[in-house]
């Protein structure tokens, strides 16, 4: 079992950034491929970005490529998100994930265990 917990998000204009931070405990965290989904109300939840196991590849929805960026820390146990340059269609509930293999990354199902959520709100 691992748990997730999200935090970092909050209200921004647009243009400005935030950085989300998932810690994980539990499990050893390094024997897990890591993602970030959100979901916006109305619409389904979307892969957002991913990384592997250590950290060596990245992964991102097209979106959000060039302005977000994913890392994590196995040592603190902990992924980020470092959103820069948002925009009000980035507004939604922001979930870490995880999972131990890569097929499917950009696929909600495929993950094993999720955080609780943070809003992240972008305005005009």
């Amino acid at each position: 079992q691992v748990q997730l917990v999200e935090s970092g998000g909050g209200l921004v204009q647009a243009g400005g950034s935030l950085r989300l931070s998932c810690a994980a405990s539990g499990r050893t965290f390094s024997n897990y491929f890591m993602g970030w989904f959100r979901q916006a109300p109305g619409k389904e939840r979307e892969f957002v970005a991913a990384i592997t196991w250590t950290g060596g590849s990245t992964y991102y929805a097209d979106s959000v490529k060039g302005r977000f960026t994913i890392t994590r820390d196995n040592v603190r146990n902990t992924v980020t998100l470092q959103m820069n340059s948002l925009k009000p269609e980035d507004t939604a509930v922001y979930y870490c994930a995880a999972k131990t293999t890569r097929s499917d990354y950009d696929r909600s199902h495929s993950y094993d265990y999720w955080g609780q959520g943070t809003q992240v709100t972008v305005s005009s």
